[in-house]
C-alpha cells in the first residue's frame, strides 16, 4: 500500500512542479516561496480549526492533530530550516534553468537517500536497487551535456549547484522525514502543520532582510494563481508522503525513487508547455532514470 501512496505522492509532486516553473518565470522567487508556503498552511489551518471546534468529527475524517511537546517542536523546526535552505536554492535555480534540466537533477535525490538508508536505518540493498539507483546518476549526467547545447555549462552555471546544493538538503530532509515520523509517531497533519507554520517564520526573517525594505524588488513581483496552487499541491503530495512513511514496512530509499516518477510530467508535458529545447533528446536520460525507478519497485 505504501507503494501506491508514493505514486500519489509523485503525481501531486509532478504537477507542483509544473505550477511552480510558472509562477517563477520572471518574478521574485523569496516571495513567490513565501506565498506557496503560506498558501499551503492556510489549506491545512482550515482542517486545524475545524479540529478544534468539532473534534469528533475531525477524528472519525482521519484529521485529527496531536499535542506534541516542545523537544517535538525543536525537531520540526530543524526540518523547516533544512527545507526553507533547500527550497531557497531550488527556486532560485529553476528561476534561471530549463524545468527539464533541473527535475532531472532532483532526481539524483534517491542516490544521497539511498546513502543514508543504508548509513542510517541500517536498509539493505539488493542487486536490483544497486543498477536502479546508478541507472539514475549516470542518466542525469547524460542531461548535463544536453545543458550543454542550451548555452548551460554546469561546471561555471552557480544555479547547476544551487540545485545540486538543493537536491541534497531535500535528501536530508527525506531521511529525516522517517526518524519523526516513525520514531517520534508524528502524524502526517501534525507535522504538516507545525512544518509550514515555522517555515513561514524563517521566510519572514530571511525576506525582512532580502526584499521587503526594496521598494524595487516588491514591484517587481508578480502575483499569480499558480503561487496558490504550488502550496496546495504540495500540501496533498507531503500527506500521502508521510502516510507511506507510517508503514513501519516503507523503506525510505524506495519511496524516495517512486516520487521521481514525477518527472515524467515535469519533462514530457513542462517541456512542451514551457517550450523548451532538445525535448526529444531528453527522452533518452528520461528513460534511463525511469528504468531505474522501475529496477527499484521491481526488487
Amino acid at each position: 500500500m505504501w507503494m501506491y501512496l508514493g505514486l500519489l505522492a509523485a503525481l501531486f509532486l509532478g504537477l507542483h512542479n509544473l505550477c511552480k516553473k510558472h509562477a517563477v518565470q520572471g518574478n521574485e522567487a523569496f516571495p513567490v516561496l513565501l506565498g506557496t508556503v503560506s498558501s499551503g498552511f492556510i489549506f491545512i489551518a482550515v482542517f486545524y480549526v475545524l479540529s478544534i471546534f468539532y473534534p469528533e468529527y475531525a477524528e472519525s475524517k482521519g484529521y485529527n492533530f496531536q499535542v506534541i511537546t516542545w523537544q517535538q517542536h525543536g525537531f520540526i523546526i530543524i526540518k523547516s530550516a533544512i527545507m526553507a535552505a533547500s527550497w531557497l536554492l531550488a527556486y532560485q535555480a529553476l528561476k534561471h534553468l530549463p524545468i527539464t534540466i533541473v527535475t532531472p537533477i532532483r532526481s539524483a535525490g534517491p542516490f544521497f537517500t539511498f546513502i543514508g538508508a543504508i548509513v542510517i536505518y541500517r536498509e539493505s540493498p539488493n542487486f536490483y536497487q544497486w543498477i536502479g539507483f546508478f541507472l539514475i546518476i549516470f542518466s542525469v549526467m547524460l542531461y548535463s551535456k544536453i545543458g550543454k547545447k542550451e548555452g548551460i555549462i554546469f561546471k561555471r552555471n552557480k544555479w547547476i549547484f544551487a540545485i545540486i546544493g538543493a537536491t541534497f538538503l531535500g535528501a536530508s530532509s527525506g531521511l529525516y522525514d522517517k526518524f519523526l515520523i516513525q520514531n517520534l509517531s508524528l502524524n502526517p497533519q501534525t507535522l504538516q502543520f507545525w512544518f509550514c507554520l515555522y517555515t513561514i517564520l524563517i521566510l519572514l526573517i530571511i525576506l525582512s532582510i532580502t526584499w521587503f525594505p526594496y521598494a524595487e524588488k516588491r514591484k517587481a513581483f508578480k502575483f499569480r494563481w499558480t503561487i496558490i496552487a504550488v502550496g496546495i499541491l504540495l500540501q496533498a503530495a507531503d500527506y500521502f508522503y508521510f502516510k507511506a512513511l507510517q508503514d513501519p514496512d516503507a523503506l525510505i530509499m524506495l519511496l524516495s525513487a517512486i516520487k521521481r516518477s514525477q518527472i515524467i510530467i515535469a519533462v514530457v508535458v513542462g517541456g512542451f508547455i514551457f517550450k523548451e529545447h532538445n525535448k526529444r533528446k531528453k527522452l533518452v536520460p528520461l528513460a534511463g532514470i525511469m528504468i531505474g525507478v522501475f529496477l527499484i519497485l521491481y526488487s
